[in-house]
C-alpha cells in the first residue's frame, strides 16, 4: 500500500485467513450491537460499553485492510437511538464527534477515507462539523472506505430518496414513467457505496435493524454471540470466513442432478 501504513499486527500473532479475492466481500455492513450489556455485566453505565467500543472499531479497520475489504459502513447512531435516555443520547453526540477527531490521525496513516450517511436534522451541529472534517481531510485516501452511518435510518433513507424523485419529476427534471432501481439508487445518501455483500452484527441479536436496507438486498448475514466490545479483527475473519463459504445466487438456481451411485 504505496504512501500508506499497514495497521500493526495482531497482539495474538494471528493474521489474515488467505481467503481468495473473489469471495472476500467488497462491502461489509456493521452493526455495532452489545456496548450496553458488556458494561451492565461489569457492573458498568452503559456509556463505558460505548467508550469500550471504539477499540474494536478500529480492530475491524485493520482486519478489513489486512483483507483486502474496500468498503466497511458502521452504524453508530440509528434514526431510533433518540428514544434513549438524554444522559446515553448527549454522550454518543460527543462521544461520536470525538472518536472521529481522535482516530483521525490513525485513518489519515492507514489511508482509510471517511463518508457519512444519516440525516442532519437534529443532529447536532458539532457532529456534523467533525464528520464533515474528516470526510474531508480523508477524501483522496484510497485503501478503504469506512462509511460512518450517523442518524441514519434505512426507512428514512428511502422515504427521504421518495421525496427528492417526487420534487423533481414535479419540476419536470425527471420523467416518471422513467423511473426505476437505477433512479432510486442515485438520490441515496451515498449512491456510489456498492451493495452490501456481508451484514454483519455482534450481541447474538438476529436482526437487521433499519440498516442499509435497500443497500442489503442480497447480502449474507451473519450474526454472531460477542459483544462489540469483545470484537477484533479475528472476529471480522471468522465472519468472512462464513461469507465465502456461502452459494450466492441472486434469486438464480442451478439444478445439481446425482451422477449414478451417488446418494441423494
Amino acid at each position: 500500500m504505496p504512501g500508506f501504513a499497514a495497521p500493526p499486527p495482531h497482539p495474538s500473532g494471528a493474521t489474515a485467513p488467505p481467503i481468495p479475492s473473489p469471495f472476500v466481500p467488497r462491502h461489509v455492513a456493521v452493526v455495532m450491537d452489545g456496548n450496553g450489556r458488556w458494561a451492565n455485566q461489569r457492573g458498568l453505565p452503559r456509556n463505558e460499553g460505548h467508550k469500550a467500543g471504539e477499540a474494536a472499531l478500529i480492530e475491524v479497520m485493520a482486519g478489513a485492510i489486512e483483507l483486502g475489504i474496500p468498503y466497511v459502513s458502521a452504524y453508530a447512531f440509528s434514526t431510533e437511538n433518540w428514544k434513549r435516555s438524554l444522559d446515553e443520547v448527549t454522550f454518543l453526540m460527543n462521544y461520536t464527534a470525538d472518536v472521529m477527531e481522535r482516530q483521525l490521525p490513525t485513518f489519515q496513516e492507514w489511508g482509510v477515507r471517511i463518508r457519512w450517511a444519516g440525516r442532519k436534522p437534529r443532529l447536532w451541529r458539532a457532529v456534523i462539523n467533525r464528520l464533515e472534517e474528516a470526510e474531508r481531510a480523508t477524501r483522496d485516501n484510497d485503501v478503504v472506505t469506512l462509511t460512518m452511518c450517523v442518524n441514519y435510518g434505512g426507512r428514512a433513507e428511502i422515504a427521504d430518496a421518495a421525496a427528492a424523485i417526487a420534487a423533481d419529476a414535479k419540476a419536470g427534471l425527471l420523467n416518471p414513467r422513467s423511473i426505476d432501481e437505477a433512479t432510486v439508487q442515485r438520490y441515496l445518501d451515498e449512491p456510489d457505496l456498492p451493495d452490501v455483500d456481508l451484514f454483519l452484527r455482534s450481541s447474538g441479536e438476529q436482526r437487521i435493524s433499519n440498516f442499509l436496507l435497500w443497500q442489503s438486498a442480497y447480502a449474507e448475514l451473519v450474526f454472531q454471540d460477542v459483544l462489540w466490545p469483545d470484537v477484533d479483527r479475528r472476529t471480522l475473519w471468522e465472519a468472512v470466513e462464513v461469507y465465502a463459504r456461502r452459494d450466492r445466487r441472486y434469486g438464480g438456481a442451478v439444478d445439481r442432478v446425482a451422477g449414478p451411485g451417488a446418494s441423494a
